[in-house]
């Protein structure tokens, strides 16, 4: 019987593979190129964790289990509650700001659809103990830093930046009481997904005054920071998200990310934890799901038990954006092919214990190396390099008895030199 994958998740065959350790070294170049450190945290933990952030219902989502010792536990299905544990274990003991990534395997119990799969890879960057807009500004810029490195253009991907401190000032001055906040954002943060008739009669419900109603339509439409002076009235709480967000668009403008990004407060993000500056990076065309959005979060580590200490990080998963460069034609043309440095041919049977030296040594000396296992006629072995992508052939015969030499082929263009193996051995390095 032929078992299958568990739906959701996938097999990386070799070519597969390439791919993912593509996006996964892209992601990992793009992080240390902005001073980020790698971290990583258990596969699993307390199930409770995920509680506290999220609530109960969040254990429908989840894939959770039991231990030997009657331990609720949960294969993570995000790392950001790890990060939090782990900042908070050594707090004192860790220098600030800490600029963190992790490129964790991810699991989620969801319907699998396009895009979305219940096993997954994310790339998480995030800054702790910096409260300023220059820590928002870099999050985003590291972000498109990776993208525009892949191919993908302002003509592509656009970062969409709002403000949970604007959308609360804004909401609040218009009359919506503070308590009602959180859960008029779970609404608001649907606006993109659903049909505009759809959208209204979920906002009716939340908000029945049609004044109140309409201003948030109207705050919902902007495209610029400027407009919202024709939204409501100034007062000292806008000033200072609107300064806020300023200074983030101005500092990515002065890092040359300003074509990637607009101001958008339709942009939302439907986790509670959000506190200040929020973004997500859709695809210009808009066919398919974020692929990526972050924000400030600066409650997160007291929430945890930890003191009270700001925050803001960004996750980005592979699935939509190996969409979106395969799309684009921007994955295979990139991705390194398969390659063979050496092969190791055999034209002697006399000479087969030198085939297996000779290999060893150039792997000794950090080179890839090969040679046939079923040792056929030369032509079938140099039939065989080339099916592997070999580069140059070493072709161990007669000469290599009597003199210690080997011909190298240039398997690319079939020009051929008779070299001494040590000497050949030597210019590989040590």
């Amino acid at each position: 019987m032929k078992i299958p994958p568990v739906k959701g998740t996938r097999d990386f065959y070799p070519p597969e593979m390439a791919r993912h350790n593509w996006i996964i070294d892209g992601w990992r170049k793009a992080s240390l190129r902005s001073g980020f450190e790698e971290y990583d945290g258990p596969i699993f933990e307390h199930l409770s964790m995920y509680q506290l952030k999220s609530g109960q219902e969040i254990v429908e989502q989840l894939f959770s289990l039991q231990d030997r010792g009657g331990r609720d536990l949960a294969i993570r299905p995000e790392i950001t509650p790890t990060l939090a544990r782990m900042v908070n274990q050594r707090i004192n003991a860790l220098p600030r700001p800490i600029k963190w990534f992790a490129v964790p395997r991810l699991c989620r119990a969801e319907r699998p659809q396009k895009g979305r799969l219940r096993e997954f890879f994310q790339w998480n960057i995030d800054i702790v103990g910096e409260d300023s807009g220059q820590a928002d500004a870099e999050i985003i810029f590291t972000t498109l830093d990776y993208l525009r490195m892949v191919g993908l253009t302002p003509r592509d991907v656009q970062a969409k930046i709002s403000s949970r401190r604007l959308l609360a000032a804004v909401l609040t001055s218009i009359g919506i009481p503070a308590a009602r906040l959180e859960a008029l954002y779970a609404v608001l943060d649907k606006k993109p997904k659903l049909p505009p008739e759809t959208f209204d009669a979920l906002l009716a419900e939340q908000v029945p005054d049609t004044y109140q109603a309409e201003k948030i339509r109207a705050l919902m439409a902007l495209n610029s920071i400027e407009q919202i002076a024709g939204i409501v009235e100034p007062n000292e709480a806008l000033a200072q998200a609107v300064d806020e967000l300023r200074t983030v668009l101005d500092i990515l403008n002065a890092m040359g990310m300003g074509d990637y990004c607009a101001f958008d407060p339709s942009i939302v993000r439907g986790l509670a934890y959000y506190t200040g500056v929020v973004f997500e990076v859709h695809d210009i065309a808009g066919e398919l799901r974020a692929i990526c959005g972050g924000g400030r979060y600066d409650n997160l580590l007291r929430d945890f038990g930890g003191p009270p200490i700001s925050a803001t990080g960004m996750g980005m998963g592979d699935c939509v954006l190996e969409i979106l460069l395969e799309q684009r034609g921007l994955l295979d043309k990139q991705v390194p092919k398969r390659e063979l440095e050496y092969f190791v041919a055999l034209a002697d049977p006399q000479a087969i214990r030198s085939v297996y030296e000779i290999a060893a040594r150039i792997r000794s000396k950090g080179r890839s190396a090969g040679f046939s296992y079923r040792q056929g006629g030369l032509s079938k072995q140099l039939k065989e390099a080339a099916g592997q992508d070999a580069r140059i052939c070493v072709i161990v015969g007669q000469e290599y008895r009597d003199k210690r030499q080997v011909v190298l082929k240039n398997m690319g263009t079939g020009e051929q030199e008779l070299v001494d193996v040590e000497q050949f051995l030597s210019r590989l390095g040590s």
